[in-house]
């Protein structure tokens, strides 16, 4: 039977910074990379918020460095897709590729979100260069420039007014006429100058021009007619979709589908299984958030495997 000590599902700054502290504390981890390896930062350019990198750094580079540094400690990578686990009795059983069968003592989940995307041509060909999901992340990039933001949503709110204070302008395109955002989040993007309103709308296509957005094409929902909102970027903000669905419900999430933790530490409703990262967190969702909460539950486990970590879920109040 392949029994390791420990097994870190996810290879974003939340999985990476567990599988470095893990190795450190020579539980030799087996890292599952899953279906993108690195996380959503591997589809960003350059980050300029993550500490310690004055200049910045590029998504690509600053996970392949945290990925050579797990490596350098003795963290083992196998490149695959966690399809189901079994965590009914210990070693929990972590089946990848629907065939390959690796067994754990403990068990770190930090597999993260998935940003909704709205699916139309150009798109996914755009993102990383003027397409973004993330405005704490990219706003910078749009100084002075022009900025459409989809959705209708609190997030969707909060994302367009927090972008006002780089851009010259932001358009707000939601597809129905009523938008889903708490009052208190609808009245602050409505009372700032710098936000517009294009309800009713559904995007049809990004459009760019050598690999720079203009702008995007929606369709009027009552005439039907089209037109072309010139931006320099655009800002998908129609939610995350936590990536739980393997889980089968064998730990308790929240009615979206976010693993709920002990909020003392990173423990789950199961014994012996941690959290950490964007499966964890829908409040934050930063690199450096993620690699805290990764930090956290590598060190949870390793007191679990002492046997010196009290699982005590009544602490959750549920």
């Amino acid at each position: 039977m392949n029994e390791r000590q420990a097994i870190i599902l996810g290879t974003g700054p939340a999985g990476l910074t567990a599988a470095i502290y893990a190795a450190r504390a020579n539980l030799n981890p087996l890292v599952i990379e899953g279906n993108e390896p690195g996380g959503q930062l591997t589809l960003t350019t350059e980050i300029e918020n993550f500490p310690g990198f004055p200049e910045g750094i590029m998504g690509p580079d600053l996970m392949e460095n945290m990925r050579k540094q797990a490596e350098r400690f003795g963290a083992e990578f196998l490149f695959g897709i966690a399809t189901s686990v079994d965590l009914t009795h210990r070693p929990f059983r972590v089946t990848v590729n629907e065939t390959d069968e690796f067994y754990a003592q403990a068990l770190i989940i930090s597999t993260g979100a998935s940003a909704k995307m709205l699916g139309i041509p150009g798109e996914t060909e755009a993102l990383g260069h003027g397409v973004s999901t993330c405005a704490t992340c990219d706003g910078f990039f749009f100084r002075d420039k022009k900025i459409v933001v989809v959705g209708g949503g609190d997030s969707a709110m909060e994302e367009a007014t927090f972008l006002t204070k780089f851009a010259s302008e932001v358009t707000i395109v939601h597809r129905r006429n009523a938008l889903r955002a708490s009052k208190v989040m609808q009245d602050r993007a409505h009372n700032n100058p710098k936000i517009k309103w294009v309800m009713n709308h559904t995007p049809i296509a990004v459009k760019s021009e050598d690999n720079h957005v203009v702008g995007l094409e929606v369709r009027d929902n009552e005439s039907g007619t089209t037109r072309l909102l010139e931006a320099e970027g655009v800002f998908v903000a129609i939610g995350h979709q936590p990536n739980t669905a393997f889980l089968n419900g064998q730990v308790e999430i929240d009615k979206v589908g976010y693993i709920i933790t002990n909020p003392y530490n990173t423990a789950t409703s199961v014994e012996g299984v941690f959290a950490c990262g964007d499966v964890m967190d829908s409040r934050y969702r930063q690199a450096i958030t993620a690699a805290g909460t990764g930090c956290r539950a590598s060190m949870d486990l390793e007191k679990y495997l002492e046997g010196s970590f009290v699982h005590d879920w009544s602490m959750t109040g549920r």
